[in-house]
């Protein structure tokens, strides 16, 4: 009796262990493989619209998974915006308004968390928080960065604070090339969290040499807003003529500035093939990591992103690089291919609004891991799912005034499903001193039409305008809280070299 009961009691226990082992099979976390590219405008991929870039690799990750159709960033500038990625916080809070401040001491990441929680983590590219700074960040276990910018051929990388080296070569292929290496590392079972940074398409652009004269057939007019400005403000105008202006140097595109004639198109369609060039190079890059994937047998456990810090301005409006409130500016590309989230063979294009500061949380439960605490963001696994009736309808953008790059004032602006509202505020707690704007995003996409001055639409400010201090006082921002820079307006003279 005393045999059987144990001899029971032991297949019992067997039994136990392995639904246990099955049911921590099944729970096996996914990895994770963000990448981030800088400065993409939203429609600078196949399913964003483009029509003359193509990219089949990245369109692929939204053909078998999820493609956001409105993703926005909540500060248009690299180093605030990948701040926001990283915390699920605003540009206010976590204090990173410029491109030159470390990500803070003492504020979490969804990085820092997954690595907690046991997952391998390593980051590789372009980092962009602290222009002097290519030492290891913490939350990763494996760190490659170098100073500043980075150049697309020949960059010195730090490789995880144990030696510097110029690696000669292309960035994009480079920096592929690094992360293959580490992917093939052994870990175990550890999940894994890989980043991935481009430096493309962030000027001074520069095709790989194979994809130099890609665009050169193609014909570029500069964008009819350029020369709709009757109704925007004057610093608008100020601007053409600037670093930042149609008229200006185009990131060294054009030589001899500022330039107003017709024939100085030219130069306008050079700097934009060569932008468009460098992402055909990205786009090879995603399909080698999705093929590797698929050969190591990873694929379908890994939440795979495709995605941008911030997008930027190729001529709307008059102007060039990014930091305004306008659509070209804000809006970004979002892919995610993850079979936990979306069936492959069932993609979704999901229309509400996301933001930069939803990834980490989004991340974070995917990985079945700790969310991060009192953040801004909001996960949308449950959006792509089975759809969310309390999904946000609107959202605020927050940009400080930059001495480096005085050709933007603060801005604050609002954005609903139909409607945009910005201003312009001067930093001293006074009247603006630039109009504002409103568009009818709905039915005027490419804010043709500044509605701000027409009375029958006041109604649609004011509510606009107590929206938009709604929103900001959620994230702890009052007249009293919201301190920026005084604007000290728009100015020519180029920025410092070292800092463009």
């Amino acid at each position: 009796m005393t045999f059987l009961f144990y001899r029971v009691l032991f297949v019992g226990l067997l039994a136990l262990l392995s639904v246990a082992m099955a049911d921590r099979a099944f729970a096996k976390r996914p990895n994770v493989l963000l990448m981030l590219t800088d400065d993409q405008r939203s429609d600078a991929v196949g399913l964003g619209g483009s029509r003359y870039l193509q990219t089949p690799h990245i369109d692929r990750l939204g053909k078998e998974g999820v493609y956001f159709a409105n993703m926005f960033c909540t500060t248009s500038l690299c180093s605030p915006s990948r701040a926001s990625i990283l915390s699920g916080l605003y540009a206010h809070t976590h204090g990173v308004t410029n491109n030159f401040t470390e990500y803070p001491v003492g504020f979490k990441s969804f990085p820092m968390v997954l690595q907690s929680e046991g997952y391998d983590t390593a980051y590789v590219g372009k980092w962009h928080m602290g222009e002097e700074n290519d030492n290891p960040r913490p939350g990763f276990n494996w760190f490659v960065t170098h100073k500043g910018q980075g150049k697309y051929f020949d960059t010195e990388f730090n490789f995880n604070g144990q030696r510097r080296e110029v690696v000669p070569g292309y960035y994009t292929t480079v920096v592929t090339e690094m992360a293959i290496d580490w992917l093939n590392r052994p870990r175990g079972e550890k999940p894994w969290l890989l980043m991935v940074g481009h430096k493309a398409p962030h000027s001074f652009y520069f095709p790989e040499p194979k994809y130099e004269h890609a665009f050169d057939q193609v014909r570029i007019p500069y964008p009819e807003t350029a020369f709709m400005l009757d109704d925007k403000p004057a610093w608008i105008k100020d601007r053409l003529y600037t670093w930042h202006g149609i008229y200006g140097p185009l990131f060294d595109w054009r030589k001899k500035f500022p330039d107003d004639s017709p024939e100085a198109v030219k130069d306008f369609e050079a700097m934009t093939r060569a932008y468009w060039g460098t992402l055909l190079s990205v786009d090879d890059s995603v399909g080698r990591l999705y093929e590797m994937l698929k050969q190591r047998g990873e694929l379908e456990n890994t939440v795979v992103v495709f995605m941008s810090d911030n997008g930027i301005l190729n001529g709307e409006h008059g102007m060039v690089d990014k930091r305004t409130m306008h659509e070209p500016s804000i809006r970004v590309p979002l892919l995610v291919r993850y079979p936990g989230l979306a069936d492959p063979n069932q993609p979704k294009t999901i229309e509400p609004q996301v933001l930069t500061i939803d990834i980490a949380p989004s991340m974070l439960e995917l990985c079945d891991a700790p969310p991060l605490e009192n953040i801004h963001g909001r996960s949308w696994v449950k959006l792509v799912r089975e759809g969310d009736p309390e999904w946000r309808r609107s959202w605020f953008y927050h940009y400080n005034y930059e001495k480096q790059f005085p050709y933007t004032p603060n801005v604050r602006g609002v954005r609903t499903e139909s409607w945009k509202y910005v201003h312009y505020p001067h930093g001293d707690g006074g009247p603006d001193r630039h109009k504002a704007e409103l568009y009818n995003i709905e039915f005027d996409p490419e804010e043709r039409h500044n509605l701000i001055d027409r009375p029958k639409y006041a109604p649609v400010v004011q509510r606009l305008k107590a929206e938009l201090a709604r929103l900001m006082a959620a994230t702890g921002l009052t007249p009293e809280t919201d301190t920026m820079p005084i604007d000290e307006g728009i100015k020519q003279e180029l920025p410092d070299a070292k800092i463009r």
